[in-house]
């Protein structure tokens, strides 16, 4: 039995790829969104946010959705309290995803749009990566003219995340988003007819 073509697609902050996530949408290609899989989990009523609830108490808001700079405060430099708030989440995450492939599983190409897919080692359950990537001067000027971000937000969020440099290194495709809206698209067909030729 067939299944899917699984394509991780991921780039740091600033690079596009929610657009780039869009493009793939607009072409039929189903998208599994992790950013918003974990909202909807750490939303009112959300698997996560019950579980939280009943693990941390006090991180809840009123309306029963996780109040995360609560639960920062709790889990921030307490090794043991991260690790019990990650066994928490993560097997709701990996069912998202297990829910989504499955509903999902007659489409030739799927798309797992997850930020920090090598640094979890995400990249592992997937067919091929695609990057989406920009030059360094124009992630920061993107960033940097967001509501609220700051130079010092922008630091610890790179910090965070592998440099772009290894992304692309590892990458089995790249999409530039710093050359026009035409050159990604096409680079996202691209994308599509090489997993359709290896599926």
């Amino acid at each position: 039995m067939s299944r899917p073509f699984v394509l991780g697609l991921t780039g740091s902050i600033g690079m596009g790829k929610s657009a780039t996530a869009a493009m793939f949408r607009a072409r039929g290609v189903p998208v599994h969104d992790a950013d918003a899989c974990v909202h909807a989990l750490y939303g009112p009523g959300g698997a996560a946010a019950t579980a939280i609830g009943a693990a941390f108490p006090g991180t809840l808001a009123p309306d029963g959705a996780v109040d995360r700079a609560a639960l920062r405060n709790v889990v921030l430099g307490e090794p043991e309290r991260l690790r019990l708030l990650e066994s928490l989440v993560h097997p709701l995450v990996r069912q998202a995803r297990d829910d989504f492939l499955a509903a999902h599983d007659a489409a030739p190409l799927v798309v797992l749009d997850v930020p920090l897919l090598f640094e979890t080692g995400g990249d592992a359950g997937c067919d091929a990566v695609a990057v989406v990537t920009a030059p360094a001067e124009v992630q920061r000027a993107r960033v940097l003219a967001r509501p609220g971000m700051t130079e010092e937000a922008f630091a610890q969020i790179l910090a965070k995340q592998m440099a772009d440099a290894e992304k692309r290194r590892r990458a089995d495709f790249l999409i530039e988003t710093d050359r026009g809206f035409p050159h990604a698209e096409a680079q996202v067909e691209a994308v599509i007819a090489a997993a359709g030729r290896a599926g």
